[in-house]
């Protein structure tokens, strides 16, 4: 009976340490949003899988902040790609007191959802949205983990009158935040470049029915035509445009440089009609580490990475690496300590943020497709 008893109180003391060492313990709040329902939950969900993924691989590690063992907690909102959607998922998170925020994937979601953040001291990391507006408001806590519109619009211009040696261009956008952002410095590019846009168009993110645009252009003999939009929409444009004998060569941003895009195209995209571009990318021995993230993110998720959740797993890092330098996961505390990354080795590459909350020397990776498959073109700064 009395080695019963000794067993009983052993146990209960190991049970109250536990618990003491629990209570030392702090909770640090994640938040992520993206669209994980509606026509691009496919690019949603792969970036709250990156998210998520950084958040198990964080809590195995034990990370210690200020002394305490940190137990992480992603918080996954869905904006629909709706901007109302996206500023209720931002106010949920800011009473849900979030320490950090990845999200929004759009552009047109992020930048409203930005003042609220900012309103509440809440550090956001975009890891997708390339509008320059969202790090132009004056905020002090908007950051994102990739290049621009400015860059990567830009750079595709000129890109198409150069190299693809397009001649008569046809633009066309979704009249989103960053569809029409992307295609507006895409055309700027074509003309500092020397070239000639024959025709502007547009549609929105959730139209199927592109005829009457694609006819008016038609009509102007474009050898390329540039979309500013997401892969649910730039599918059905192509399918539209092998019917009514279209042969140009189909340009676009990050929104349609995605493995599904063959899918949604149906098998009517030629090899090497489209050239896309991602707004980030790495070269040399980083490319490893990339190949070794997708590989991982295919064993856990069995599917393969979309487009931009590595973007999304380098910006929870990123926010946490801050945290422990701060020694705090307190936003105000940590907050100047994000502000003044440099040099942070991640997935995507080195990031460093400048003054504006922008990634400083973005890459952009260029793309095409043959046989149905995604095939890297280069790496351009």
């Amino acid at each position: 009976m009395h080695f019963k008893s000794n067993v009983i109180v052993a146990a209960a003391a190991a049970t109250l340490l536990a618990g003491a060492a629990s209570a030392q313990d702090m909770v640090v709040k994640i938040g992520h949003v993206g669209p994980t329902s509606g026509q691009i939950a496919h690019l949603g969900k792969d970036n709250e899988y990156g998210a998520r993924m950084a958040i198990e691989e964080l809590n195995a590690k034990g990370v210690m902040i200020g002394g305490k063992k940190a137990k992480f907690e992603l918080l996954a909102e869905d904006d629909g790609a709706d901007p109302k959607q996206g500023t209720a998922a931002a106010q949920k998170l800011v009473d849900s007191k979030a320490n950090g925020v990845v999200g929004h994937l759009n552009s047109g979601t992020s930048i409203p959802a930005s003042k609220i953040y900012s309103d509440a001291g809440i550090p956001q990391i975009s890891p997708s949205a390339t509008n320059p507006k969202y790090t132009r408001q004056g905020l002090k806590t908007t950051f994102r983990v990739l290049s621009d519109d400015v860059h990567l619009g830009g750079t595709l211009g000129k890109y198409t009158v150069k190299e693809l040696k397009g001649k008569n261009i046809a633009v066309i956008d979704d009249r989103t935040a960053y569809g029409q952002g992307v295609a507006d410095e895409f055309e700027k590019g074509v003309k500092a470049a020397g070239g000639k846009v024959v025709g502007r168009e547009f549609t929105n993110d959730k139209a199927t029915d592109f005829t009457a645009i694609l006819t008016s252009l038609k009509a102007k003999s474009p050898d390329v035509v540039f979309f500013g939009g997401m892969d649910a929409v730039a599918g059905p444009m192509l399918r539209q445009m092998k019917q009514l004998g279209m042969n140009a060569k189909f340009v676009g941003g990050d929104g349609i440089c995605t493995g599904e895009l063959p899918k949604l195209a149906a098998g009517t995209m030629g090899d090497s009609q489209v050239l896309c571009a991602e707004a980030g990318g790495v070269e040399g021995e980083a490319k490893q580490g990339m190949e070794k993230f997708r590989g991982e993110f295919k064993k856990k998720y069995n599917t393969d990475v979309q487009l931009y959740a590595p973007y999304a797993y380098d910006a929870v890092m990123v926010i946490v690496e801050a945290m422990k330098k701060a020694g705090s996961a307190d936003p105000a505390k940590y907050l100047p300590v994000l502000a003044k990354t440099d040099g942070y080795k991640g997935v995507t590459g080195t990031i460093s943020f400048d003054q504006k909350g922008d990634l400083k020397n973005g890459a952009l990776t260029l793309f095409t497709y043959k046989g149905g498959n995604k095939e890297q073109i280069a790496v351009v700064r």
